[in-house]
């Protein structure tokens, strides 16, 4: 029994040792100090030991607070002022998203590697110029749409990846009323970017707008076809992402990142359910679920709606320690093309 503490123990000792070792060289900033930084991004780049130089605002009553809020951090309403600094080595921002073209062009064009809030731009000539321009620079660019580091999606994905032949499913994104811009372009690229990096390229067979809060759309992709809806009809107190994907295999459910289900189809013998016949034994596998009752990083929300992932695998990549990251600016194409088509459906 000795012997089990002591292993025990010892692994304890490692688990430390690697996060108190976990320590960033390079100097970072901060653009934007709204709700869902406070609350989704400042608490991992403060878990993981990022350290941030400065924090820019756009208000100079605030500079005092988050001076005194964060008292190791210089706050600024100068962007040039941040960008002219030979320490900084990357720029995290999450500002207004009309505002998010011209702060990615000015970060790329100082060489300083980027991590930008969804939605980057508002369109695609705006998304081309920023590829295009990063191109220039050679410098890393990424865009925050954590869902595809998600635990759920990336293990989803690799499920899929054994399954053959046609595939369908069945997307709900539902969500309150959404007064602070356009909903296509700044919730709705959440479901329509996870589509497109699980199934490829899509194109538009079906697209309505009803009542101005929701889209019914009837998407294609190669050997997979999508149903949504998409809305913010509904509330914001039971907000919903729900996909159920049919496949060869079986049929997968993902519930708000949280829960990734498979459940195994009954078997059939020349077109005849064998399950009306023969008592079916029903077969399911959690592939993925958030652990409510144990709080550790793993369980957090903010770990299994992909922040963690996402900001953890840019400043490992600007540290020259990760070479692979799944949004960069680059991938985020196909999605703005999608959301073209389905405006131009739309409009007609």
């Amino acid at each position: 029994m000795e012997y089990i503490k002591n292993i025990i123990e010892y692994y304890k000792q490692i688990r430390n040792f690697r996060m108190l070792h976990q320590t960033y060289k390079g100097k970072y900033a901060f653009v934007g100090i709204g709700s869902h930084s406070m609350n989704n991004l400042y608490p991992v780049l403060d878990y993981l030991h990022v350290p941030l130089k400065y924090i820019c605002c756009k208000s100079t009553s605030k500079l005092s607070l988050i001076e005194a809020a964060f008292p190791h951090i210089h706050a600024t309403t100068s962007l040039d002022k941040i960008l002219e600094d030979a320490e900084i080595k990357g720029v995290f921002v999450s500002a207004s998203p009309n505002t998010h073209f011209s702060i990615a062009s000015k970060v790329i064009e100082y060489n300083k590697a980027l991590f930008i809030e969804k939605p980057p731009c508002q369109n695609t000539e705006e998304l081309m110029r920023l590829v295009e321009l990063q191109k220039q620079k050679d410098v890393l660019a990424v865009v925050d749409l954590q869902k595809r580091c998600t635990p759920a999606v990336q293990s989803l994905k690799r499920e899929l990846s054994k399954c053959n032949g046609t595939m369908t499913y069945n997307l709900k994104y539902l969500t309150g009323a959404y007064p602070e811009g356009d909903s296509l372009i700044n919730l709705f690229i959440h479901p329509l970017d996870v589509v497109v990096y699980l199934f490829g390229n899509a194109e538009v067979r079906y697209a309505e707008n009803i009542g101005g809060h929701t889209l019914m759309l009837m998407l294609k992709h190669t050997n997979v076809t999508g149903i949504l809806e998409l809305s913010t009809g509904y509330t914001w107190t039971d907000a919903q992402e729900c996909m159920t994907i049919n496949t060869n295999r079986g049929i997968y459910t993902l519930e708000n990142m949280d829960s990734l289900i498979f459940q195994q189809k009954p078997y059939s013998f020349c077109g005849v359910p064998l399950e009306k016949v023969f008592k079916h034994k029903k077969v399911t596998v959690e592939l993925f679920g958030r652990n409510n009752f144990i709080p550790i990083s793993q369980n957090n929300q903010v770990f299994t709606q992909g922040y963690y992932s996402a900001i953890k695998r840019f400043v490992d990549a600007v540290e020259g320690t990760e070479h692979s990251v799944p949004h960069s600016l680059h991938t985020c194409v196909s999605t703005y093309s999608l959301i073209d088509s389905i405006n131009s459906f739309t409009k007609k």
